[in-house]
Parts: structure tokens; sequence; C-alpha cells
């Protein structure tokens, strides 16, 4: 998304807590630690000035991994433990099969990952350019990740991750679409579970990380203050309840997340892409449920589409910079 471009309010989070040891699970930070405008890097900006308050101003929970030395790496993060190498491409339904006769590492309690736990792994310090791989958006030195086969036809960014989560409803003409995370080019999309004008039958392939260990990664426990604001008791996170409905380009909406005063915090920020990914509800969508992908605790804008017609969501700014394209400074994260 180029940083020019306007989208309609955001969802903030507030940074402190003091019950750390009743959290479910800790979001793992973005690894982002350069400062861009809207063309390229500068230098550390102070409070107060343009583009304060971007995703490397905080310092979250960084990365952490154990090499287990059987095959399994395990985040000190999360608590969550993966398979390190994800061997071929397989279908959805086999990846359920693999998941539940998996003993790899001793262990039989391996599931296929959901979009959440799965987008734990993803980190920003990535590059890609189109469909050119330049640096991945995993940490290699823990995990196999594959580029796409040229000689099977593919791009270098074909190698998608598929999760066990899937879209609320159906996309294009009547696919029933599977959400994975992309770790050479840094993005979630939905993928079709068949392959195109098979009419259902053949169904495609995709590569699958397995997961074990912390089942409450990605459950939220979310409460109303009663004073705008909702607390995740899951993650530790405090959001402002409502957008205000006004379009911002990303220096402005990274300002205004900054002058925030509410609920009695003044210490506001403008979320980065896993803090804001950790409250979307993966059981919702405009078309299944006729809502935002989110808690109904939470509101948020109705807009309309360029045709007139309402019952669609707008897209909401994280702090985290994204480097694809020619000028890998230029875009910034949203959800």
């Amino acid at each position: 998304m180029i940083k020019s471009m306007l989208i309609l309010a955001l969802f903030l989070t507030w940074s402190q807590t003091t019950y750390a040891q009743s959290l479910s699970y800790s979001i793992v930070d973005t690894d982002v630690k350069e400062f861009s405008s809207n063309s390229g890097l500068i230098s550390t900006p102070a409070i107060g000035d343009p583009y304060y308050g971007q995703d490397a101003t905080y310092t979250g929970h960084q990365a952490s991994y154990a090499d287990n030395g059987n095959g399994t790496i395990t985040d000190l993060v999360t608590g969550l433990c993966w398979e390190q190498d994800m061997g071929e491409k397989i279908t959805y339904r086999e990846a359920f099969i693999k998941a539940d006769t998996m003993r790899l590492g001793a262990f039989d309690d391996w599931r296929v990952p959901t979009i959440k736990e799965l987008y734990s792994l993803i980190l920003f310090t990535g590059r890609v350019s189109g469909a050119t791989a330049i640096e991945k958006f995993i940490d290699t030195e823990y995990f196999n990740q594959p580029l796409g086969d040229p000689d099977l036809g593919e791009r270098e960014i074909d190698a998608q991750t598929w999760s066990s989560t899937q879209y609320a409803g159906l996309t294009m003409n009547g696919d029933s679409t599977v959400f994975g995370v992309n770790f050479v080019d840094g993005r979630i999309k939905g993928y079709p579970k068949y392959k195109p004008g098979s009419n259902n039958t053949l169904p495609r392939t995709m590569y699958f990380r397995m997961v074990r260990g912390n089942p409450d990664y990605g459950l939220n426990k979310f409460e109303d203050n009663g004073n705008g604001t909702i607390t995740d008791y899951a993650t530790g996170l405090m959001w402002q309840q409502a957008d205000d409905g006004q379009m911002r380009d990303w220096e402005t909406a990274l300002s205004y997340a900054e002058s925030l005063d509410q609920g009695g915090h003044s210490d506001w920020r403008l979320p980065n892409a896993k803090e804001l990914h950790s409250i979307v509800d993966y059981s919702r969508s405009p078309q299944a449920t006729s809502s935002a992908a989110i808690d109904p605790l939470f509101i948020t804008s109705d807009i309309k589409d360029p045709d007139g017609n309402s019952g669609q969501y707008p897209y909401f700014w994280t702090g985290t910079t994204h480097q694809d394209g020619p000028n890998p400074y230029s875009a910034a994260v949203y959800i």
C-alpha cells in the first residue's frame, strides 16, 4: 500500500501492561529497525517530528528461537513449536492427515497452524521486488523457506504457506478459499482450495508448516472498559474501540495516534502489523456475517464502494513498513 494513499481511520494500541504473567501469549516484534518517510530512509525522528511513531520507534518482544536438534524449532516468545522443514507441497486435506500422523521430535500433538499462529513467524525485514525474492520474511537461520521453482513455471514468490483458516464466505466465482502467509513477499493472501477451471475437483497444493504447543495462541480475551477502549487480556494490548471515520495518509495517521488522549491514557500509538492482525476475527466477513472481520465490541465505519453500495469496510494503517518494488521505502502494511 503506497503511503500517500488515504485510508479510513485506525485502531491503536496502548503499550504498557502490568499483568504480563497472566497473558495467553505475547506478540513477536516485526524486527523493523529502520525509519523511512514516504520515499526513503530517514534518521531517527524525535517526538513531534514527521514520521515519529512508526514501527521502529517501539521495541517489542524480539524474535527468539531454539533449534531443538530434532527437526523442530521452539519460539521462545510465543511458546509455539514448529516444524523446521516443510517438505513438499501438499493439498489442504493431506495437511490434516500429515498433522494427525506426525511423530516429529517424538511428539504426536502436531496441528495445521491457524493464520494467526503462522503470521507470528513473519519478519518485516524481508524484501521483495515484484515476483523477485531479495530477502525472505522469515528467519532463515532457523526455518527452511523454499522459493518457487522456475523449472516448474513458477515465480520465486510462488512458495506460499497455507494455514488451517478458511475465508468465511466464497471468493471469485464461488471458490472455497484458504488463508496463507507468503514468507517470500511478506503478505497474507487467500488462495482457492481447488485449481481454477477444475469445477472443484482438482485440489491445489501448497506448503504447510506444522505447529504444536500453546493452544491459546490467537484467542482473544476482550473486555469493554466503558471509556471508548477495549483491553485484550490475551495479549495485554489496549485498543481504541471505534475508528473516528477520518481518512488519513500514513504520516498523518502516525501523528494522530501519537497525540491521542483517550480512556485516561496518552501513550497511544499506531499498532505494528502483527499487533493489528491479532484482533482480526476470521469467523466474520461482510459476505458471511454482514460485518467487518472484527469482534462486535469494536465499532467500524461502514463505507461505500465506488458504485455507491454500502456494507463495505475500510483498510487500517499499521506503523510497519513493507519493502517491495523499485522504491522499497514507499509502502507500509495495512490490514
